[in-house]
């Protein structure tokens, strides 16, 4: 595992921070890009000295030009691509939306034809977003028709339909991942960040409303991590798209593991009538048919190390309670 190069675009984000943790914790080489320089996110989940160990790069995915030379430079031989805009920034701009998520993806799969087999493996943050509201609750698989109602999910369908095409004409080995409400550490922005939102107001003692209600696909971010590095290890050929399938729970069991963590937050996290609208079960037995078994973490587990990172960052000073207020 330690002769691998890992180049993980979207590195300060989310789901990036939790990804190089575990690319950290096998002993490979990472390359962080991201448009920010900030690492609040990943100081959220890791010490300075592990920060020091990834050779981070600061850039725009739009520019056709900027990756090539860091993977070739770097020896990059796995791609983990992240990098894009969510749900609320594709609204209000969709034009920025499409040139960062889908080509940027472009300009991202150019780069990799380029390195002429140097990278064995692309692996992307496709969406639950594909889907369109569904009639019945029962779990979606990859065969069900998609019909995405965002800009957000029409880019992530192109995304898709642009890496089996890079298979097709040069021979670019991709896997998407699809997954759904993602929770944890780090997670600030989106509607679905309300779940974890709602765990830090109730370590710090503030009242928070989530604004949907329903049942959701919970996916831990330890757990989404495992996925995403599995995925870019396997050797699975072709492009192939996985949903990634968490817990399917309502959102008052959210709040009732919240209230068995910190009681006293009883009565103070409120939740919206209304579903999102997406599917509130993903179908995962297809991707761990393809890559064996994958990390879980039962939703209990999740939201008392989630509760119990954030009550540490508040006792140290260092907790972030800036995105409660949006």
């Amino acid at each position: 595992m330690t002769n691998s190069t890992f180049l993980v675009t979207g590195a300060q984000g989310f789901i990036g921070a939790w990804i190089i943790k575990q690319l950290l914790a096998e002993g490979a080489t990472v390359v962080g890009f991201d448009a920010s320089a900030n690492p609040h996110r990943l100081r959220s989940i890791l010490m300075d000295e592990q920060l020091r160990q990834v050779d981070f790069v600061t850039g725009d995915i739009t520019d056709p030009e900027i990756l090539t030379p860091i993977i070739e430079s770097k020896g990059v031989t796995h791609v983990i691509h992240l990098a894009g805009l969510q749900v609320p920034t594709c609204r209000a701009n969709p034009r920025m939306g499409a040139l960062v998520n889908v080509v940027g993806t472009i300009n991202l799969f150019d780069a990799v034809c380029r390195s002429a087999g140097q990278v064995k493996k692309v692996v992307y943050a496709s969406s639950a977003a594909v889907f369109g509201p569904t009639e019945d609750d029962t779990p979606l698989g990859e065969s069900e028709s998609l019909a995405p109602i965002t800009h957000y999910g029409v880019f992530k369908y192109c995304n898709e339909g642009n890496a089996r095409i890079y298979f097709l004409d040069n021979g670019i080995s991709s896997i998407g991942l699809r997954p759904l409400t993602v929770y944890g550490v780090g997670r600030d922005f989106g509607i679905t960040s309300d779940v974890t939102k709602a765990m830090k107001a109730a370590v710090i003692g503030r009242p928070y409303h989530i604004r949907f209600g329903g049942r959701t696909d919970l996916l831990y971010a330890a757990d989404t991590a495992d996925a995403f590095v599995k995925a870019a290890r396997s050797d699975l050929t072709g492009a192939h798209a996985f949903n990634v399938h968490g817990e399917t729970r309502p959102i008052i069991d959210v709040i009732s593991e919240i209230n068995t963590v910190r009681p006293e937050a009883k009565g103070t996290i409120t939740f919206a009538d209304s579903s999102l609208p997406t599917p509130p079960e993903m179908d995962g037995s297809a991707i761990r048919n393809a890559l064996g078994d994958l990390l879980f973490t039962p939703l209990a587990t999740g939201v008392r190390e989630t509760m119990e990172q954030f009550a540490l960052l508040n006792s140290e000073g260092r907790l972030d309670i800036a995105d409660l207020d949006v």
